[in-house]
């Protein structure tokens, strides 16, 4: 997360300075549904979801060194390697050898401590299994399947608290198309939760349905605050977050704005704490 007072300092140039408190939105999620450990089948996979980048191979740490530690187990040496096939990054893209190389992570540490050196690793190697599902493989044994996906989510922001999987969990629950009244309170919860934890996709989404009143109260305030937060972290790319940002900050009355500006400085002021 990048927050600092760069969020605050650019959302001035459009602000006013008057703002009154606004109730927060947050909550721990608890779902039966989240709590399973997934098994994964060592199955080819695609990289269509799998997002960042890898540092390139040096001669210190060659390709042939990380397949080495990496067929002797080592967690870290299959997640670079899981992230340059899934990438083309060095190496010739093989989403086959991705898949299997998150696949052999989460199923020998699925169980690992949650504070252990490796757990973020295998966190992020269930977020990325989770996407190949969602999406499904062409050509491959590997079909979309939500549900499947919806499990290796699940585990990783349970168990792990990982904010990525958080987000993509919540986006199940709340896009489902049949989705229940208690499926999309679990979605919102999980947002929220992603949010709080500086994931700039969440914050993006959360701030979205706050400032227009999608399926929750509005809070128009709230909203923009979010959608300043994620603007201030979003990529080059990712031109969604930049133009919701700048449709509601234009939307957005003289009071809004200056509210905003006041949950701004006290989020920046609360991660100082």
């Amino acid at each position: 997360m990048r927050t600092s007072r760069r969020a605050i300092v650019a959302f001035v140039l459009g602000a006013s300075a008057l703002a009154a408190p606004a109730l927060a939105f947050d909550g721990a999620p608890v779902n039966p549904k989240d709590a399973t450990i997934p098994v994964v089948t060592a199955l080819p996979g695609t990289a269509a979801n799998v997002r960042g980048k890898v540092a390139p191979v040096t001669q210190e740490t060659s390709l042939s060194a990380l397949q080495y530690a990496a067929e002797g187990g080592h967690p870290i040496a299959q997640w670079k390697l899981g992230r340059m096939y899934a990438n083309g990054d060095g190496v010739t893209q093989d989403d086959l050898r991705a898949f299997e190389y998150f696949s052999r992570i989460a199923n020998a540490h699925a169980e690992d401590s949650p504070s252990a050196p490796q757990a973020q690793i295998v966190a992020n190697a269930f977020v990325a299994l989770g996407r190949y599902y969602l999406s499904g493989i062409p050509n491959s044994k590997v079909k979309s399947d939500p549900e499947r996906a919806r499990e290796m989510f699940s585990y990783a922001a349970s168990y792990f608290g990982n904010a990525d999987a958080q987000y993509d969990l919540a986006r199940l629950y709340l896009k489902t198309p049949d989705a229940s009244r208690e499926d999309f309170r679990y979605g919102a919860r999980w947002l929220g939760l992603a949010a709080q934890k500086g994931q700039h996709e969440a914050q993006a989404l959360l701030g979205q349905m706050l400032f227009n009143g999608d399926r929750l109260p509005r809070q128009a305030a709230r909203g923009l605050m979010w959608l300043t937060l994620a603007r201030d972290s979003a990529g080059t790319e990712e031109t969604w977050i930049k133009e919701s940002y700048n449709r509601a900050f234009a939307k957005a009355s003289d009071d809004d704005r200056a509210m905003c500006l006041q949950l701004l400085e006290q989020w920046v002021k609360d991660r100082r704490e």
